[in-house]
């Protein structure tokens, strides 16, 4: 009987954790074709003349992984929680080089209808709401870490209380509050 891919997602990256490069090999096809969801949401929300394509962002990405000093990935929702935080760190990183070039031209817009609506009646400025969120991250941590989860990872109530090790009802309750804030943030920008 074949091993439940979940399973074996979470036993290759505690393999990984512990030095093994081969298991990362054998990681990637495993996780891949959600990676590519993954990145293609992200880029659906992208200014149309976007040049970084859904196979780039997912390669990066990748690179991004590879190169951190510590694997300590604890199971798949983890790791597509730090995935989805490299992503939207490469698209930041996008974003801020296509202003400079554009000395303070219009930036692209991500949409967040999905999952919140974070400012009412436009679509959110990436490089803004990512400011927003960073300060949000000072403040207080966690509730960062849920909005991030959540909005950029796509996860669940319950698949962030896992990732955060906390429970539901806190993740809707800091979900609530975070929303509220970045609410207020975005509206005054």
């Amino acid at each position: 009987m074949a091993e439940n891919p979940r399973t074996e997602v979470s036993e290759l990256l505690l393999k990984w954790g512990c030095g093994d490069q081969e298991a990362l090999n054998q990681l990637m096809p495993l996780v891949y074709d959600e990676l590519r969801r993954m990145a293609r949401r992200y880029l659906r929300q992208e200014r149309p003349e976007h040049t970084l394509q859904t196979t780039a962002l997912v390669h990066e990405a990748y690179l991004k992984l590879i190169d951190q000093k510590r694997h300590d990935l604890q199971n798949r929702m983890h790791f597509f929680a730090i995935t989805a935080q490299m992503m939207r760190r490469i698209l930041v990183d996008y974003a801020r080089g296509h202003q400079a070039r554009r000395r303070g031209g219009a930036c692209f817009k991500l949409s967040l209808d999905d999952v919140t609506e974070v400012a009412v009646g436009k679509n959110p400025d990436l490089i803004m709401l990512d400011d927003a969120l960073s300060a949000l991250s000072i403040m207080d941590p966690q509730q960062g870490r849920v909005v991030e989860l959540r909005v950029f990872g796509g996860l669940t109530v319950e698949e962030t209380a896992k990732v955060l090790k906390i429970s539901p009802r806190t993740v809707k309750r800091e979900w609530g509050m975070a929303r509220a804030w970045l609410h207020r943030q975005m509206n005054r920008q």
